[in-house]
């Protein structure tokens, strides 16, 4: 198509009000007076500029800034509701007053007056819409999003990459809020903008995809996107196109012979199987991820896990690093349930742990039994096994999929792979970054009991941001997830909510009006909340460039060429 001459970005158009005196004013808040034939609605960004008397102790104008969130109509000079059908009937002189009410979010400069009522206030765009923001004040900028009005919007990425802060935590009704999608879409705006710099090369994310194959297929363009979603694309200064470095990971299925993973959508040898080798299984301490249950680490239970584990790491350093299963005894184990038998014979348990009550022995034999149908083809001994590890330095992007396991087995490997992250993390240090994109973190640290997954997701949450360690968490209620967990996350995302949670004092953040439109919003829609600027905004992030499932997979990652400006 042919190309359009630039035009000159719209800052402020005429004033659509004035600031109210009959309300009070205040250096934090206001309220405008809509005029006759002009149009203030929510989320709008306005601007007041007010002059103040010679000085030398400050400048003489000061401007506002402010985002509307709520806005009302009444009558004036009614007394009675039945007032409204004369008005209607054009038989009662009434006034309609339309009223916005405005947070301020920026002022400049930091005089703290109020604003002078009767001021006129405009709405500001393009580039008076990003100085108003802040944007151009920080040193590096994640897109997050469009207003409704298609002006990008960004977080300061010090409060995502350790800097200043780490950590998003998103919210929302499971297949409505779309909280993996935006997840991702932050990850894609991660790579493909300047935000990262010349760490982008470096720098890994690894994503547990909890639903469908659909993070499976992030390597594949998306034939599906339009014109009109190129040009998000375009105001956001991303590519239109799929993830450029992507290592896709399935479990391997069940069963002897050869190890392939257990895919049913996508087919071609993109997607490596893994498993854990029996020898590192005992060398890493994975055992205790191994259990359905929340143990509290000061249980007897929780004690026996530790000295068998110890028992096993003592066995593994002495078991060759070309061997995939476990030296006991003079014989080499090689599957899980091999292991667990030869835990549970005899009185071998009470002699790797003395001491012990029979009770909780018994009760830890129950836990192996049944870890071995959960997660007993996920660790195996036979040479078949070497080599089919996680390699998640090794791409820029890793997918590993687990949504067709087991609850037990889930929790298995997200524990093995976080606590290997995180390992390697305090060894190398800060740098590169790693993200960790995971879903439904209410199961996997839950306000109401304890697991050692759980004080896996409370260091990274706590230490984090030292590491150079980031968790974008989701889940379908704040409420339920460990409250240090969610209060570390400096980046706060609310999509649909329902009426009833978002009551709960974790989206205090919110404010009245945005708890209010937190069960309203649509898939696509998320409220974002960031240090910087007092009130959430509502952005809207654009359809997937990269493929989701099977129809929408393409070949090609050529980037789309459309006209900005042209009507979608």
């Amino acid at each position: 198509m042919d190309a359009e001459k630039p035009r000159t970005p719209l800052t402020r158009g005429p004033a659509v009000g004035v600031v109210l005196g009959t309300q009070d004013t205040s250096p934090l808040e206001f309220w405008v007076g809509v005029a006759a034939g002009q149009i203030l609605e929510l989320d709008a960004l306005v601007e007041v500029g007010m002059e103040l008397p010679t000085s030398a102790d400050h400048p003489p104008r000061v401007t506002f800034w402010g985002l509307v969130d709520e806005v009302r109509k009444r009558f004036e000079g009614a007394k009675f509701d039945s007032d409204a059908f004369k008005f209607a009937d054009a038989t009662l002189p009434i006034e309609v007053a339309w009223v916005a009410h405005v947070q301020v979010i920026r002022i400049e400069p930091e005089v703290f007056v109020p604003p002078q009522p009767g001021a006129s206030v405009f709405v500001v765009r393009s580039d008076a819409f990003a100085k108003a923001m802040g944007f151009q004040d920080w040193p590096s900028r994640l897109p997050i999003g469009l207003t409704r009005t298609n002006e990008p919007v960004y977080a300061n990425f010090d409060f995502v990459d350790g800097t200043r802060g780490a950590h998003v935590s998103i919210s929302g009704v499971s297949g409505v809020a779309t909280k993996t999608s935006y997840a991702t879409f932050l990850l894609y705006g991660l790579f493909h903008s300047p935000a990262l710099g010349a760490e982008a090369v470096n720098t890994k994310a690894v994503i547990f995809n909890v639903k469908g194959e659909d993070l499976l297929w992030l390597d594949r363009p998306n034939v599906k996107v339009t014109d009109a979603v190129a040009r998000d694309y375009q105001r956001l200064g991303l590519p239109v196109g799929a993830f450029q470095s992507v290592g896709l990971y399935a479990p391997a299925k069940a069963g002897p012979g050869d190890v392939v993973p257990a895919v049913e959508g996508r087919l071609d040898k993109a997607v490596r199987p893994y498993l854990w080798t029996l020898r590192d299984f005992g060398l890493k301490r994975l055992l205790r991820f191994s259990f359905a249950g929340a143990d509290d680490p000061r249980a007897q239970l929780s004690l026996v896990t530790h000295r068998v584990e110890a028992f096993l790491v003592e066995r593994a350093e002495a078991t060759p690093r070309s061997v995939a299963g476990l030296e006991v005894d003079g014989q080499t184990l090689r599957s899980f349930g091999a292991l667990v038998d030869w835990l549970s014979f005899g009185s071998r348990l009470d002699t790797i742990c003395p001491g012990s009550a029979s009770g909780t022995l018994d009760a830890f034999r129950r836990r192996l039994f049944g870890a071995r149908e959960r997660i007993g083809h996920l660790i195996r001994g036979d040479d078949g096994a070497l080599n089919k590890s996680i390699l998640w330095l090794q791409n820029q992007v890793t997918v590993i999929d687990i949504h067709a396991l087991h609850s037990t087995a889930q929790t298995f490997v997200v524990g093995a792979v976080l606590a290997e992250i995180l390992a390697h993390k305090e060894h190398e240090g800060s740098r590169p970054l790693v993200f960790v994109v995971l879903d439904e973190l209410n199961k996997y640290a839950p306000r109401q009991g304890w697991s050692p997954i759980q004080d896996v997701l409370l260091d990274i949450a706590e230490r984090g941001r030292s590491l150079g360690l980031c968790l974008f968490g989701a889940q379908q209620t704040a409420s339920e997830v460990e409250r240090r967990v969610v209060t570390n996350a400096a980046v706060k995302v609310v999509g649909r909510l329902d009426a009833a949670e978002s009551e709960r004092p974790e989206y205090a953040f919110l404010g009245r009006v945005g708890r209010l439109r937190a069960a309203l919003l649509r898939p696509g829609s998320m409220l974002v909340s960031q240090p910087e600027i007092s009130t959430p905004l509502l952005v809207r992030f654009p359809f997937p460039s990269w493929a989701t499932r099977r129809s929408e997979a393409g070949v090609s990652s050529e980037p789309r060429q459309v006209s900005l400006f042209e009507d979608d």
